[in-house]
């Protein structure tokens, strides 16, 4: 596999450069050869349609793993059925994604990067399909708004009952949304801001920029208690490690606060003995928007402690600068059980500023709201 994972690596040089083309060939194509398929994805392709596209070439980039290659593809699969993806399906998308890599890698594709990416597919498949076989729950859970609250213009936090079968998920983990009332067939993941209850509420902060969005503009400014939602089976792996005795860090940049809160709520349930240590971060002392509800849970728990900082606010009565180098100011970290969530630009900072201090990768979980 080996080998395999260096091929894939180094012909997808040859296409990354041009993914609109590629994604624009491998649609175009699967359409032809399966016209049925085509009302199985958004009217509006642009932005939206590339999910199943971006989960196969995220997978390819992983099979030198086996561990993180194996979990992440049963998820997958899983996740997938909320598309109506069917073994068949696979197949005919196989062949779409092979024309569409020789078709835009042109004379520099040969027949070694062929059977590379064949071989790839073939693994990524048969894990999927094995993932999505063994999972007994629904594809996805119709679910209703119970509360919705703004922030702000482009903030919002809502509430939803899942409704007819329980819906388990790990603090920490995220969650595909669809809007079906104004976006049917459009899919965006989201974090979960609380730990798994009784009653099947889920939790969600929603950030929008103004006039932009797609799910994210319909749940911040069009949804309202009462609307019906669909969301998918849980993913993601940024969750609590009980075994360990480590101090904990966590780090949150805007709505990235979502599966911080989801962790520090699910702590509050049986943590005694670590120090969990909450960095939020924003560029204004407005988008600050869940501060006062981490400051009653400091108050509720001596093992809490929560340091807000913005970065584009020079009187802001806390920290100032961007949450990495407010983070770097607090070290060391180095023997901590750290997590991180937030934009891409703000994980990466975190990252960089982690590895500074050289805490080790195996302790570090991360979420990203973009492309990392």
């Amino acid at each position: 596999m080996d080998n395999v994972a260096r091929l894939l690596k180094e012909s997808w040089t040859l296409v990354e450069g041009d993914r609109d083309r590629l994604s624009g060939h491998f649609y175009a194509r699967l359409f032809l050869l399966d016209p049925a398929l085509r009302p199985l994805f958004p009217a509006e392709m642009t932005g939206q349609g590339d999910r199943i596209l971006d989960a196969i070439v995220t997978a390819t980039q992983v099979v030198d793993d086996p561990e993180s290659f194996d979990e992440y593809l049963r998820s997958l699969g899983r996740d997938h059925r909320k598309y109506h993806v069917e073994s068949a399906h696979y197949e005919t998308m196989g062949v779409a994604l092979l024309d569409a890599l020789r078709s835009t890698a042109g004379d520099g594709w040969n027949l070694e990067y062929d059977q590379a990416w064949r071989d790839a597919y073939a693994a990524i498949v048969e894990k999927m399909l094995a993932g999505a076989a063994a999972d007994e729950n629904p594809p996805y859970w119709h679910a209703e708004v119970l509360t919705h609250e703004r922030h702000g213009p482009d903030t919002a936090v809502l509430t939803v009952r899942a409704l007819q079968h329980p819906l388990p998920w790990r603090a920490g983990q995220y969650v595909s949304v669809e809007v079906p009332r104004h976006l049917p067939r459009v899919w965006r993941t989201y974090s979960v801001a609380n730990a798994p209850n009784d009653d099947n509420v889920l939790e969600f902060h929603v950030r929008t920029p103004l006039g932009a969005g797609w799910v994210s503009g319909a749940l911040v400014r069009r949804t309202r208690p009462g609307d019906l939602l669909r969301v998918a089976a849980p993913m993601g792996s940024m969750t609590l490690d009980r075994s360990s005795e480590r101090d904990i860090l966590c780090v949150a940049g805007g709505v990235g606060l979502a599966p911080v809160k989801a962790l520090v709520e699910e702590l509050t349930g049986w943590n005694r003995t670590r120090w969990v240590h909450v960095f939020y971060g924003a560029r204004h002392a407005g988008d600050l928007y869940a501060l006062d509800g981490l400051r009653e849970l400091v108050t509720a728990h001596p093992w809490l402690s929560v340091t807000p900082a913005c970065s584009a606010e020079p009187d802001f009565d806390g920290e100032r600068g961007d949450i990495s180098e407010v983070v770097a100011r607090y070290g060391p970290w180095t023997a901590h059980d750290c997590y991180v969530s937030g934009s891409a630009r703000m994980v990466r900072a975190t990252l960089r500023a982690l590895a500074g201090d050289d805490v080790p990768p195996p302790n570090i979980r991360y979420d990203t709201f973009g492309e990392l």
